[in-house]
C-alpha cells in the first residue's frame, strides 16, 4: 500500500486491497474483501464492505455506506458483489447494497455524482456520469443509463428502467419505465416532454434534437398506441442513434413505459 495515507484512527482490514495514492480520513472502516483502487478519497466515518470493487480517483464523504448486504429478505448470506467504476462522487450518508445473489452483481458506471442520502438497490445497474440528486432512491433491480438524471427525492420501482439522458421530477414516483431522453415528473409519475435543456448542455446538436420531439409527440401527443407509434416513428422519421435507442428501449420494456 505505498503512497497510501491512512489516519490512525481508521480500521483497515488485513484482507483488503488500497490502491497507491488513496487517502483513508478518520474513523473510516474497510471490511474485508475490499479492493479500492489507486487515488480514491474517503473524507470520513466512511464505511465500506465487502467483496466490492471501486476503481480510481472514487470520493467517499462522511457517513456514507457502500458494499452492505443487500436489504432483499430473500438474500441467505452468501458472498455477492458490487462493482464500482473510476471517478464517482458519492456524498453524505449514500448508501448503496451488493447483490441479493452470487450469480448478481450491483454495478455503477463511472463519473457519476450520488448527492447525500441517495440509495442504489440490490442488482442495480448503473451507466456513466449520473446524477443522483437528494435522496434519489432506486429499489432493487432498477437500471439506469447514462447521464441520466434522478430528482431530489425521486423513488423508483423495482426492475424500472431509466433511459439515457432522461430526467425525473423531484419527488417524482417511477413506477414504469422512462424512454431515453424524457422528462418524468410526478406521483405518479408523467411523461412531460423531451430533456431539452438536458441534452443542449451535452452537446445535442437542434438536428439531432428534432427528431426526438417528433417521437415523443408521436408516443405521447398522437392518436396512436404505443405499437402504432413505433410504426410511425419507423416509418415516417430518418433513422438516427437516438432513434434507434427510442424504438428498442421500448420494445424491450416488461413493466410498460410511462405515459
Amino acid at each position: 500500500m505505498s503512497d497510501v495515507q491512512i489516519h490512525p484512527s481508521a480500521i483497515v482490514d488485513p484482507g483488503a486491497e488500497i490502491g497507491a495514492g488513496a487517502v483513508i480520513g478518520p474513523y473510516c472502516v474497510i471490511g474485508p474483501q475490499v479492493v479500492l483502487g489507486p487515488n480514491c478519497w474517503l473524507q470520513n466515518h466512511v464505511t465500506l464492505a465487502g467483496p466490492m470493487r471501486a476503481g480510481a480517483r472514487n470520493k467517499f464523504y462522511a457517513y456514507c455506506s457502500i458494499g452492505q448486504q443487500t436489504q432483499d429478505l430473500k438474500y441467505q448470506g452468501e458472498p455477492t458483489y458490487l462493482e464500482i467504476g473510476d471517478e464517482n462522487t458519492f456524498r453524505e450518508f449514500v448508501t448503496v447494497n451488493r447483490s441479493t445473489t452470487s450469480e448478481g452483481k450491483t454495478r455503477i458506471g463511472n463519473r457519476g455524482n450520488f448527492l447525500a442520502y441517495g440509495h442504489v438497490g440490490h442488482d442495480c445497474t448503473v451507466g456513466d456520469e449520473v446524477v443522483f440528486s437528494n435522496n434519489g432512491t432506486l429499489a432493487g433491480h432498477v437500471q439506469v443509463g447514462d447521464n441520466a438524471v434522478i430528482g431530489g427525492l425521486t423513488a423508483v420501482h423495482q426492475f424500472c428502467r431509466i433511459g439515457r439522458f432522461a430526467i425525473t421530477g423531484g419527488c417524482s414516483k417511477i413506477v414504469q419505465d422512462v424512454p431515453p431522453f424524457m422528462i418524468a415528473d410526478g406521483n405518479p409519475a408523467e411523461i412531460r416532454g423531451v430533456n431539452l435543456v438536458g441534452l443542449e448542455r451535452k452537446g445535442f446538436s437542434p438536428e439531432s434534437v428534432k427528431p426526438i420531439k417528433e417521437a415523443f409527440r408521436l408516443i405521447y401527443r398522437s392518436k396512436y398506441n404505443t405499437r402504432q407509434a413505433i410504426e410511425a416513428i419507423r416509418k415516417d422519421l430518418p433513422p438516427s442513434e437516438e432513434i434507434a435507442q427510442i424504438v428498442e428501449f421500448i420494445e424491450k420494456t416488461e413493466r410498460g413505459i410511462i405515459h
